[in-house]
């Protein structure tokens, strides 16, 4: 069952459920009704290193899908999502480079004047307060669809949020545009990464429209299309690498500042970096990076230190990206080619299959001496940042 027809299933005949959820969770597309699990489709991925981070050691097994479905039971029953029970009391960082964290530092820092977010039970929001970013957003998973909770919907409106919908639907372009109209002019967005209905192209028109600066942040990017990933790499500020080969060969590839190994968070413009910055103690160091360099920020040890949201201690590197790690998510041997399949071929790049130039193959099994159709005299595909570091 593919997502379009989970979240479609809510509207057969015989099967329309008032309340109907759908969200994603170690790459499982899961329903929910009533505040139970009615559906699960997947889940796809062998291993994430966020998932054991938060939840322990959780592997693809033959039982996994209970595994996944225990694990979502008791995050609704502990923070009570998709239900009257909904909590909002997450205020500390839950995630060191989660999107809702860097929105609570960059509202509370006044690097932007309003968010808008998508919340389960509501859709699409606006928010000026930090805290109820944070709130939202700490341990919530990418959410596909969502049907309206009232007193969900009262208790952000009770904190001044503006719930944009009634009938609760996430659309970010209204959403940003109705933002643009209450005269907020320094907006950042979350926009979900797979789902391609919502063309970053028209909230970036919303700029000149409304004389506004609108920063898109990418998120829940695991499995999204090859035109997908051209398009966030074409307009995006901030892109969150979730499981998705693509965003790391192509978006990563582009960006100037790569923000950690394992699931990286890439940043493209001088908006992004304007963005992170107030995640960090070291605002104006991020500020005024290079965009002619690219760079690295990770736990690897130099002299170069930047202290990130609640004293996390980062070092700053130029770095050629992207720079990976063996300790990526990784798909299962059987769900490899279900759905979420590797970008390729493309033009713009040395190997149609890796995607990667020469000097950016980060060996085995990207390696493209193994590769049967890469052409070593092919060199004019090397952008002149990946030139300008010595590649």
């Amino acid at each position: 069952m593919s997502l379009k027809n989970l979240i479609a299933k809510r509207f057969t005949s015989g099967n329309s459920l008032e309340d109907y959820h759908v969200f994603r969770f170690f790459s499982a597309f899961i329903a929910v009704s009533n505040g139970k699990i009615i559906d699960i489709e997947g889940p796809f991925l062998e291993y994430c290193p966020l998932v054991n981070m938060l939840y322990g050691d959780i592997k693809y097994s033959e039982n996994i899908k209970e595994v996944v479905g225990e694990l979502v039971t008791k995050k609704i029953s502990e923070f009570g999502f998709f239900t009257s029970n909904r909590k909002f009391n997450i205020t500390k960082i839950a995630v060191p480079f989660g999107a809702s964290e860097m929105l609570m530092y960059a509202l509370r820092k006044k690097a932007i004047d309003a968010a808008v977010v998508v919340c389960d039970g509501t859709g699409s929001i606006i928010t000026t307060d930090s805290e109820v970013v944070q709130e939202i957003g700490g341990r919530m998973n990418g959410l596909f669809f969502t049907s309206p909770i009232p007193k969900i919907i009262e208790a952000l409106e009770n904190k001044k949020c503006r719930v944009v919908f009634s009938d609760a639907r996430i659309n970010q372009i209204e959403a940003v545009e109705k933002a643009c109209e209450l005269g907020y002019k320094n907006i950042a967005v979350t926009i979900n990464g797979y789902v391609e209905d919502e063309k970053l192209s028209q909230i970036k028109s919303l700029e000149d429209k409304y004389s506004a600066n609108i920063t898109l942040l990418i998120v829940c990017t695991t499995g999204a299309s090859f035109d997908r990933i051209q398009e966030i790499a074409k307009y995006a500020d901030v892109v969150w690498s979730c499981a998705s080969e693509g965003i790391r060969k192509v978006v990563g590839r582009k960006s100037i500042l790569q923000i950690s190994k394992k699931i990286p968070v890439f940043v493209l413009t001088q908006k992004g970096l304007n963005l992170i910055a107030a995640y960090s103690e070291n605002e104006q160091v991020l500020k005024d990076l290079d965009k002619n360099n690219q760079y690295l920020l990770s736990k690897t040890v130099n002299n170069k230190k930047v202290m990130m949201g609640e004293k996390f201690l980062y070092y700053l590197s130029e770095s050629i990206l992207p720079v990976r790690s063996k300790d990526e998510p990784k798909f299962s041997e059987s769900n490899n080619n279900i759905e979420f399949k590797p970008i390729g071929p493309c033009g713009e790049y040395n190997c149609s299959v890796c995607v990667f130039t020469k000097s950016q193959a980060p060996g085995n099994p990207y390696d493209l001496k193994d590769c049967p159709r890469y052409d070593p005299k092919k060199r004019s595909s090397e952008t002149p940042r990946a030139k300008g570091q010595g590649s």
